[in-house]
C-alpha cells in the first residue's frame, strides 16, 4: 500500500481530492453568505410579503401603454446596440487575423497586436459598467444602453470572430495571397465559406444575450424595462413588477425561439 502511494500520480490525484474540500470552503467564507439567515422568520415573512404583492399583476390600461413602450425601447436598443457591436468587431477582426495578415512581423506588430489589446479593452469592462460610465455622459435613457452594448458586445464579437477565422485550415487563404489575392478577396473566397454558419450562429446568440442584457442596463438609468422595473420596484408596486417580469420572460422565450430558427435555417 505504501508503496502504490508513493506513486506521483495517485499522490497527485488523492491531494487534488483532499484540496478540493478546502478550496470550496475557503471560496464559501470569502463570499460571506450565510444560509441560515436565509431561512430566518423574518427573512421569510418578509420575502413572503414581497411575492404576495406580485399578485395580481398589474392590468391598468395607462400602465399597460407604458410597458409597451419600455418592452419596444428594450427591443430596439438590443438590436442597434448589436449592429453597432457588429460595426465595430467584424472589421477589428478582419484587422487583427493573423490569417490575414501571413506572416508579416510588421503587421503583426503594428495591427494584430494593438487591435487585439483594444478588443481585450473593450470587453473587458463589462457592459453594465460602460452603461454607468455613458450615463454620466449622455444622461439617462437608452443612449447610454445603446453604446455600451455596442462597445462590450462588439469587442466579445471582434475577438470571437477572430478566433473562429483562425481556427480553421489556413492553406487556402495564404495560397490565395501568394498568389496575389488581395486580403478581402481572400476572406471572401477562402475563409468566409468554411466558417459563415459558425460566425453567424455566434452572432445569433450575442443577439440573444443582447435582449437579457438591454434589460439589466435599464436598472442603471438606461432606459427600458430595466428602468421601468426599478421604478416600479422602488414604489413597492409589486403587480406592476409582476407584469413586467411576465413581458420579459415572454421577450427571452420569443429571442429564443427566433434564435433556433435561425440556426436551423443556417444549417
Amino acid at each position: 500500500m505504501l508503496m502504490r502511494l508513493r506513486h506521483p500520480p495517485l499522490l497527485r490525484g488523492l491531494l487534488q481530492t483532499l484540496a478540493l474540500p478546502l478550496v470550496l470552503w475557503l471560496l464559501l467564507l470569502g463570499s460571506q453568505l450565510n444560509f441560515a439567515e436565509l431561512f430566518t422568520p423574518g427573512t421569510l415573512a418578509t420575502l413572503g410579503k414581497f411575492l404576495a404583492d406580485f399578485f395580481p399583476p398589474s392590468r391598468d390600461a395607462f400602465f399597460l401603454k407604458s410597458l409597451a413602450e419600455a418592452t419596444i425601447t428594450t427591443v430596439a436598443v438590443a438590436n442597434l446596440g448589436m449592429l453597432l457591436a457588429f460595426a465595430i468587431g467584424a472589421p477589428l477582426a478582419l484587422l487583427s487575423s493573423r490569417v490575414l495578415l501571413g506572416d508579416s512581423p510588421l503587421l503583426l506588430a503594428v495591427l494584430a497586436t494593438p487591435i487585439r489589446a483594444l478588443l481585450l479593452l473593450l470587453r473587458g469592462v463589462p457592459e453594465l459598467v460602460w452603461a454607468l460610465l455613458f450615463v454620466r455622459v449622455v444622461g439617462l435613457g437608452s443612449p447610454a444602453a445603446l453604446l455600451a452594448l455596442g462597445l462590450a458586445y462588439g469587442g466579445m464579437l471582434g475577438k470571437v470572430y477572430a478566433d473562429i477565422l483562425e481556427s480553421g485550415e489556413a492553406e487556402p487563404t495564404q495560397a490565395l495571397l501568394r498568389n496575389g489575392s488581395g486580403r478581402l478577396q481572400a476572406f471572401a473566397y477562402a475563409l468566409l465559406p468554411n466558417h459563415a454558419a459558425e460566425l453567424a450562429s455566434y452572432t445569433v446568440y450575442r443577439w440573444e444575450c443582447a435582449i437579457r442584457s438591454s434589460v439589466v442596463l435599464g436598472f442603471v438609468g438606461a432606459g427600458g424595462l430595466g428602468q421601468a422595473m426599478d421604478s416600479s420596484m422602488k414604489m413597492f408596486a409589486g403587480g406592476e413588477v409582476a407584469s413586467m417580469l411576465l413581458v420579459f420572460m415572454a421577450l427571452v422565450a420569443l429571442a429564443d425561439r427566433v434564435s433556433r430558427w435561425l440556426r436551423e435555417a443556417l444549417a
